[in-house]
């Protein structure tokens, strides 16, 4: 059996016309970042989160840019993307909803298994999906390290403890009139 292979030696990187990370990005991690890194490659953490926060992913051109900046191997950016759940190469949409699936939420009277059926109910997304327009990613998170408030989820960056499916719906509403409120002022949501 042969093992397939990829010709990433000679793949191209999809590149944009303007930088992902921009000179006032450059200029605020040389000032803000960097100093507090005994090495370089110490700084990349941070980096990648101001980027994923920026563009809601860390697109490959953004990678290299990165790596450039902090004068590492593009394949130590990668790596890093790649291994942790925060940081995605697929852009997310303006509201990631993350519910919990560890032992422990979904051992709750409201499981977590329940919480994230009806999150895809009520999205029309499955786990792992950004809607059409753009506004929700859903996903099924390893742990969120909040076993004793079980069942929990995360709404953006905001961790929502004691889950019930009834919780689950109002907050869902709430998000849901935050991206209609969006689109009437005509704010796209999410890029800075």
């Amino acid at each position: 059996m042969a093992w397939p292979t990829k010709p990433s030696a000679t793949m191209q990187v999809p590149r944009r016309a303007e930088p992902y990370a921009t000179a006032a990005m450059k200029a605020r991690w040389t000032a803000d970042v960097l100093p507090k890194y005994a090495t370089r490659l110490g700084a990349l953490m941070p980096i990648l989160h101001d980027v994923q926060h920026a563009y809601r992913h860390v697109p490959y051109q953004a990678q290299l840019e990165i790596a450039e900046f902090l004068g590492i191997s593009p394949a130590d950016v990668l790596d890093t993307v790649s291994f942790y759940d925060e940081f995605t190469i697929e852009e997310r949409g303006v509201m990631t909803i993350g519910v919990c699936h560890s032992i422990a939420c979904e051992q709750c009277t409201c499981s977590s298994t329940k919480l994230l059926e009806r999150a895809r109910e009520r999205l029309g997304i499955a786990a792992g999906e950004t809607s059409d327009d753009g506004r929700f990613t859903l996903l099924a998170m390893d742990c969120l390290g909040s076993c004793d408030t079980a069942p929990v989820a995360l709404f953006n960056e905001t961790l929502h403890e004691q889950l019930t499916v009834e919780k689950l719906d109002k907050l869902i509403d709430q998000a849901q009139a935050g991206a209609q409120a969006d689109t009437k002022h005509g704010t796209p949501g999410g890029h800075h």
